[in-house]
């Protein structure tokens, strides 16, 4: 990361960037399915698990079959079982 960091700021300039942040306590969580696309009830489904869970989001991502949020790894483990939970049952993953 510190490499990819450098050549950002190396070239801030000719890409006119304000400003750069970085982190290395985020985690990435998804939920993937190919009924993503088709079901809009699941990211509705996923926000109200975040805010069930008290957890804030700094970014998300989506795609036909995934969608993604980056959280504070902290609450990751939380996150992935309370979504668990949710779509498929009481279950500890991790």
């Amino acid at each position: 990361m510190n490499e990819a960091l450098e050549i950002l700021n190396e070239n801030a300039d000719e890409f006119d960037i304000k400003e750069i942040k970085s982190s290395t306590d985020m985690s990435k969580v998804s939920i993937v399915g190919i009924g993503i696309s088709n079901n809009a009830g699941v990211a509705a489904t996923l926000f109200e698990v975040l805010y069930e869970n008290n957890i804030n989001m700094h970014m998300i991502s989506t795609s036909e079959i995934k969608i993604s949020v980056l959280v504070n790894s902290n609450v990751a483990e939380t996150l992935v079982n309370a979504i668990h939970e949710r779509f498929i049952g009481k279950v500890s993953l991790i």
